[in-house]
């Protein structure tokens, strides 16, 4: 046994014990920690670029950065992709937007596309045992009408967009039907206005029939549950967005459909962690967009800080791990790409780990005692609790490198494969 290995031994031994003092089973902890799902977004690998031709980012996106080695073909993205997750422990899903189809000169445009435009990902996807999520893209077409498009005032343009929802429907289905694990279908649509709106009764009402068209087939909806994520602002949509938060929320729960809760989709003092009992109330389930609003609807890497490990607190003290999808929605080229992912995965994946290592049932009994201070004690010292070690030993467990190691290999993976790109 290697000296590093010893170490990581040694710290996970003290830090089974004083979990044990603690009323909590570490290997209990990191069992069901490594059990739920987490779903990779492919966009962060090459800017939200695509592969279906349609030119530059629009619809209030925006990608930093130019760091060497951007994804530039379906190939590379794969590669990529199992480089990162090649650094996470635990179970993985894989989210992809239809912008990625691989249409390999085909004429198909994305009101017609169908599962064979996405065969490869599906291929990739059993031959790495991982799931599959799936999104609509509403931006960076010709067929948007500016910033608009279910919400857009032209029948033909409407139409196309319509039609695009329900194709992504049943190549999500196939998705499901072939991996045999659920394949969450997530509509985001830019659609507002830069200026001040005057008729924002208008925009609805056309947002409200055409996802009424996309969902009126109930069909498939068990294994392909379909979600709509509302929007803040974005560039170009400063003033006013049509699927705004109180809007997904009032469709989702009246069409039966789910809501998105996505962390970067808000004002900057609102706080998800404390939305997701409340909107759980009356949804059976949600998705979960992790992301980290630095300004208003930035998309950084995801940290580890205190909004993050407090959404993983209540979803597992609540025991909603089956009533939430969780997926990354990130995008930054300013740094190492794989980097970035394997951050923010690692992240997620240690905040989930963390609440289940949590002294939860100790915590609610001084809650329900009316003992306040005992409650912020325990939740102060819980800050210092030796996860690390735990995690360490998770990751090694894994065949994962552990903290102070993954890096090397992503600097490693950079010299032999992204720098030849550059």
């Amino acid at each position: 046994m290697s000296d590093r290995r010893r170490s990581i031994q040694k710290g996970y031994e003290y830090a089974r014990e004083v979990y044990a003092d603690l009323g909590v089973d570490t290997e209990q902890a990191i069992q069901a920690a490594d059990v739920i799902p987490v779903s990779m977004h492919c966009w962060q690998g090459d800017d939200v670029t695509g592969f279906d031709g349609t030119g530059s980012l629009t619809g209030g996106i925006a990608t930093t950065g130019n760091y060497p080695g951007r994804a530039r073909n379906l190939q590379e993205l794969q590669a990529d992709i199992l480089a990162a997750l090649r650094l996470v422990p635990g179970r993985s899903k894989l989210n992809l937007h239809a912008s990625y189809a691989v249409k390999n000169g085909r004429q198909v445009d994305r009101d017609a596309y169908t599962l064979r435009e996405f065969q490869p990902w599906l291929d990739f996807a059993a031959e790495n045992g991982l799931g599959l999520d799936f999104n609509p893209t509403y931006f960076s077409h010709p067929m948007m009408d500016g910033d608009l498009s279910l919400s857009s005032p032209d029948p033909v343009k409407r139409r196309f967009w319509v039609e695009h929802g329900k194709r992504c429907r049943e190549i999500a289905q196939g998705f499901a039907q072939a991996l045999e694990q659920p394949s969450v279908v997530n509509f985001w649509m830019p659609d507002g206005t830069k200026d001040t709106c005057v008729n924002t009764v208008a925009y609805r009402e056309r947002m409200t029939r055409s996802l009424d068209e996309i969902f009126a087939d109930r069909s498939g909806m068990d294994i392909a549950p379909c979600v709509l994520e509302s929007k803040l602002f974005g560039m170009g949509v400063e003033s006013f967005t049509v699927v705004s938060s109180e809007y997904s929320l009032g469709y989702a729960q009246s069409r039966g459909i789910l809501p998105c809760l996505d962390t970067g989709h808000y004002h900057p003092t609102e706080m998800v962690s404390a939305k997701l009992s409340a909107v759980l109330a009356f949804h059976h389930k949600l998705l979960l967009h992790i992301s980290r609003p630095v300004r208003w609807d930035s998309d950084h890497v995801v940290a580890l800080d205190d909004e993050l490990q407090r959404i993983m607190d209540e979803i597992i003290w609540n025991d909603y791990q089956s009533r939430v999808y969780i997926g990354l929605d990130f995008f930054d080229a300013s740094i190492n790409r794989v980097a970035a992912w394997a951050i923010g995965m690692r992240n997620a994946r240690k905040a989930l780990l963390s609440a289940f290592l949590a002294p939860a049932k100790a915590l609610r009994q001084a809650e329900e005692a009316g003992d306040y201070t005992g409650r912020l004690a325990l939740l102060e010292e819980r800050r210092t609790l030796p996860l690390g070690a735990v995690w360490n030993h998770y990751c090694q467990s894994k065949g994962i490198p552990e903290d102070g190691a993954w890096l090397q290999q992503v600097r490693d993976y950079e010299r032999a494969t992204l720098g030849v790109r550059a």
